[in-house]
């Protein structure tokens, strides 16, 4: 089973609103409180300014992230990229973008690319069942982008009216919280990752992993935290447009599942499904780029700076050889 099965956490009974105070409230956090923004190093490619810097968390310690700003003076529009934690690739971090916000970058676009909470230099993994930690990192997940939003805010130069988030894997489920709970984000690109924890319960492999870890403790676990289900809040997106972009050649996020996540996700949404592994294709980076120039108004990137974008590489599953 695949590792991201440990961290579904699965819908209670009743369904709640993500517009419900009592939703929203665990995602809270002091919009207001200093964002002690630190600059490490930048790196020049043309026109082009990479910044490595950190801010703070509202959760703790701080958020290490690189900020791509192009030439001249905006207003920009800007984007949120979330990397997608894959085990065995060398961008399983804040890297994973980082060659696509560059490229974006002189259609006018300021991009923020954090490194999530397991990616941080220290981290040290939790393979426990059903632990709090997950709880915890994934909360903070969700608010560090938030905090993220108030970064790109505060520069004189992001137009705060086209702003759009971009995740994969884990961090597409990030950004489906996001949608329903931040209504600042114009547009939604949602890569290869679970929308729905009501979706997930119907699988063999939930069923099979609540029998192996005890389903009453399961039980318990999944009542506790039954908040904590994207599916409660990528269906209040709207009225941020959603593209949900999956690939075919995969065990649990198969066809028929991403049919049913999309169907939980609020219009207006857009759905493609790609010939590809879970690392998607230069097919999806062309349509996710297309996408965003259409949502955020932006000047059209070259195809050959699109080209130019490296594919991202599909590590061997772990699974194959280990049966």
């Amino acid at each position: 089973m695949r590792a991201f099965l440990t961290a579904i956490l699965l819908i209670a009974a009743a369904p709640l609103s993500a517009q419900d105070a009592a939703l929203l409230q665990h995602f809270d956090y002091d919009q207001k409180a200093p964002l002690e923004v630190h600059e490490l190093g930048i790196e020049i490619r043309g026109a082009v300014a990479i910044h490595d810097i950190s801010y703070l968390s509202p959760k703790g310690g701080r958020v290490p992230a690189y900020l791509v700003v192009p030439g001249g003076k905006g207003p920009f529009a800007a984007v949120i990229w979330g990397h997608w934690y894959m085990p065995g690739s060398e961008f399983l971090n804040r890297k994973e973008f980082l060659a696509e916000a560059v490229a974006l970058a002189p259609a006018g676009v300021v991009s923020l690319l954090p490194d999530g909470p397991i990616a941080r230099p220290g981290h040290v993994q939790d393979s426990t069942p059903l632990n709090e930690k997950q709880i915890t990192y994934r909360v903070q997940a969700i608010v560090d982008m938030r905090r993220g939003a108030d970064l790109l805010f505060a520069r004189p130069d992001v137009d705060r009216q086209r702003l759009a988030y971009v995740g994969h894997s884990y961090n597409a489920e990030v950004g489906a919280f996001l949608s329903g709970i931040d209504k600042r984000f114009k547009a939604f690109v949602l890569m290869a990752g679970s929308m729905s924890d009501e979706v997930d319960f119907k699988s063999k492999e939930v069923q099979e992993y609540r029998q192996k870890v005890g389903a009453e403790k399961f039980d318990a676990f999944v009542a506790k935290y039954s908040w904590l289900d994207a599916g409660k809040y990528v269906s209040h997106a709207a009225p941020a447009v959603v593209f949900l972009q999956y690939a075919s050649q995969e065990k649990f996020l198969n066809p028929e599942r991403d049919r049913e996540y999309a169907a939980v996700v609020s219009e207006p949404k857009r759905f493609k499904l790609y010939d590809a592994p879970h690392a998607l294709n230069a097919e999806a980076r062309r349509d996710r780029i297309a996408f965003l120039t259409e949502q955020l108004r932006l000047k059209p990137t070259p195809p050959a700076a699109i080209a130019a974008v490296p594919d991202l590489v599909q590590p061997p599953d772990p699974a194959a050889s280990n049966p």
